[in-house]
């Protein structure tokens, strides 16, 4: 039988090996902290584009890059990790960016034109499924390479090609030399169920926050409201929700009533969630003209 000595040895020995490996997992964390902290720039400012009117005849059109305005979550590479635009982790399965590389990388995570509940579903979900198979990381700048766009596209597409993997794809980057043309690939896109394009000033540095360099171009506005309030319909929707009593970041108030399912007016977005809605214009009172709903907005992925 061991002695009192021999029994006292071994614990303590347990104990130092217990609390090295406790240190080793804090530092583990703060490390991963350290790397999930510093991958945005303060206060999580990601780059925002500016809306493009085609009134803005001046705008030197071949100076710009162009790419397919994609309608999927945005999101940032850190080299380790996927965040929301808000800094929220995305629960990606491990196999989704194994083999990525280190360097930090803007895109948009994406399923397909048209799917941006869907892509939603399935990415701003805690608990990963056989879904994610569908999504692509389809990377559209390098926020950390000093560089100009011009460079920085060059580089996104030899990282794309050296890196090989499945999920992770370049939005393609073009050039168009007059408005004509611009307005035709518009209208090309929308037809196939895009959202519009962006343009984005070949020598443009990343800037943190809202840029004039960085355009996005749709043939609508578009904009968040709250939910205040479920109204009843009338006729054929007289069993249901006619409308929805929403508020912008404004304070305008409104009544949203056209572009649900019969689905959505059956189940409406609970009353204080935020939804996306597109219009054209405003009213002389301010009121988005023509407003119609697009689809819930996740809190996760609020734009600013």
């Amino acid at each position: 039988m061991p002695s009192i000595g021999r029994i006292v040895s071994v614990f303590f020995a347990l104990s130092v090996v217990c609390a090295r490996e406790t240190v080793r997992e804090v530092e583990t964390v703060r490390k991963e902290e350290t790397e999930y902290n510093s991958s945005f720039p303060k206060n999580n400012a990601v780059q925002l584009a500016t809306s493009f009117e085609f009134e803005q005849t001046r705008l030197l059109l071949n100076q710009y890059l162009i790419s397919e305005k994609l309608d999927g979550i945005r999101a940032r590479w850190t080299g380790s990790t996927l965040l929301t635009r808000n800094g929220n982790r995305v629960h990606a399965p491990a196999w989704f960016f194994d083999k990525w590389p280190k360097q930090v990388l803007d895109g948009e995570l994406w399923v397909g034109r048209g799917h941006f509940e869907l892509t939603a579903s399935i990415v701003l979900t805690d608990t990963p499924d056989a879904r994610w198979q569908q999504v692509r990381f389809m990377v559209f700048d390098m926020p950390e390479l000093a560089q100009p766009f011009h460079v920085r596209a060059k580089a996104i597409s030899r990282l794309v090609a050296d890196t090989q993997s499945p999920t992770l794809k370049e939005i393609n980057q073009f050039t168009l030399n007059d408005h004509h043309a611009l307005k035709s690939e518009l209208d090309r896109i929308v037809a196939l169920g895009g959202e519009g394009l962006m343009l984005h000033h070949r020598d443009a540095l990343y800037k943190s926050g809202r840029s004039e360099h960085l355009l996005k171009v749709k043939q609508h506005h578009d904009a968040e409201a709250r939910v205040i309030a479920h109204l009843k319909g009338k006729g054929q929707y007289s069993a249901m929700m006619g409308s929805l009593l929403v508020e912008t970041r404004e304070g305008i108030r409104f009544k949203l009533g056209s572009g649900f399912s019969r689905n959505e007016r059956l189940h409406p977005p609970a009353i204080g969630s935020w939804v996306t809605f597109k219009h054209f214009g405003f009213t002389r009172k301010g009121k988005p003209r023509f407003a119609s709903f697009l689809h819930i907005r996740p809190d996760s992925d609020m734009p600013d």
